[in-house]
């Protein structure tokens, strides 16, 4: 059933994104790249909570994963990345675009060691991501591209979008505002249907901040901003989606249904020639994904997230993104209490401090848009003065 909290205040369901994003995250972490098939032999069926390394103790040499320890509550590169973006508010206290990513998260990228969980050290972010996201750092620190176009050429995934929720939640509410920002943001790092993607998940945990939201207005808004493929994905899934609702009947015919949109292939591990490149046809796997688990989970955090584990493939992603939207719409009560201490402790992070910096920010910026907009609508009234 639906959850029947209380209404979450925007302090409260700041808290929820973040925390739902790292738990989420945590939780796809061990599975990732994995099949529903190969998850079920391996944990002796599907998984329910918070589990170990795939490979166990071998997790230090074992391939294609080595050397990150993922699993036992360990966040990834999303939570780092989305950690990241939070830092860049914090310090320029207001709206993003591409030049932020540029003078801001560049450097923290490249210059400010943190604790990296799957890592068990303190070592530079850049040391940690993957190859689409050391792109920026490429194209921006050594390149010097604009960074508006700086995303060109990259890989087409959904590098970007993964950590975008922090932009949704600054513009809480408005998702027109999230999906512009967070395009601006995001063509510093990708193009195409991954830049789109970006826009369309913060587009989606801004409305899943606001008051009355449901998992099916916050499709609904997605389906409205959406664009090209990834409307067209988003629309595909949602229409499965809405025939199920437990997550082992919706595996195989949400993945039947993205396939058409998914460029990457039916195997994971080893990606189709056409995989990844620029298209207005196609989509990113992990948000319409998320989108239909958030429908078939009926905003059940557990439900809504285990099925975005289990999904597998790029799991720890997908479980990112519909983790974000629980807990915006909901509030930190949705995610389990247990599964957000165990990942706190194993990932050595505080997983409240992200947020508390962010809902200060946000309403700083708040505060500064309400003023533009009274700047604004006093000029026009001016303006049209001698039209009355």
């Amino acid at each position: 059933m639906t959850p029947t909290l209380d209404v979450p205040s925007l302090d409260d369901r700041i808290t929820g994104s973040l925390l739902g994003a790292a738990v989420g995250d945590a939780l796809g972490g061990p599975v990732e790249g994995y099949t529903p098939e190969q998850i079920v032999e391996r944990h002796g069926g599907r998984v329910t909570g918070i589990v170990g390394p795939w490979n166990g103790d071998e997790w230090r040499t074992a391939r294609p994963v080595a050397p990150y320890h993922k699993g036992d509550g360990r966040v990834t590169d999303d939570t780092l990345m989305t950690h990241a973006l939070v830092r860049v508010y914090g310090r320029v206290r207001g709206h993003l675009d591409a030049y932020a990513v540029a003078d801001h998260l560049v450097p923290e990228l490249m210059g400010s060691p943190v604790w990296i969980p799957e890592l068990e050290a303190e070592a530079l972010p850049l040391q940690r991501i993957f190859l689409a996201e050391k792109w920026i750092v490429a194209r921006l620190h050594y390149g010097h591209v604009d960074p508006r176009e700086a995303g060109s050429g990259n890989i087409v995934n959904c590098g970007a979008a993964m950590y975008m929720a922090p932009v949704g939640l600054v513009n809480a509410a408005h998702p027109e505002a999230a999906y512009a920002e967070a395009l601006d943001v995001a063509g510093a790092h990708q193009s195409s249907y991954g830049r789109e993607a970006a826009g369309v998940f913060a587009a989606a945990v801004a409305a899943a901040c606001a008051p009355g939201a449901t998992p099916s207005t916050v499709v609904g808004t997605a389906l409205a901003l959406a664009k090209d493929g990834t409307r067209s994905a988003i629309e595909a899934v949602a229409e499965v989606a809405s025939g199920h609702r437990d997550f082992e009947s919706a595996l195989t015919p949400l993945r039947r249904a993205v396939a058409p949109f998914d460029s990457v292939g039916p195997d994971y591990r080893s990606p189709s020639l056409g995989a990844r490149r620029p298209s207005r046809l196609h989509a990113i796997e992990e948000l319409p994904i998320a989108l239909g688990m958030l429908l078939v989970g009926e905003g059940d955090y557990r439900r809504t997230v285990l099925g975005a584990v289990n999904y597998g493939r790029d799991c720890d992603s997908i479980a990112t993104m519909a983790g974000a939207i629980v807990g915006a719409l909901y509030g930190e009560a949705a995610v389990p209490a247990d599964w957000a201490k165990q990942v706190a402790e194993a990932s050595r992070l505080d997983l409240h401090a992200p947020a508390r910096a962010l809902a200060e920010v946000t309403r700083e910026v708040f505060a500064e848009d309400t003023e533009r907009r009274r700047a604004h609508a006093s000029a026009f009234a001016a303006l049209t003065s001698a039209d009355r």
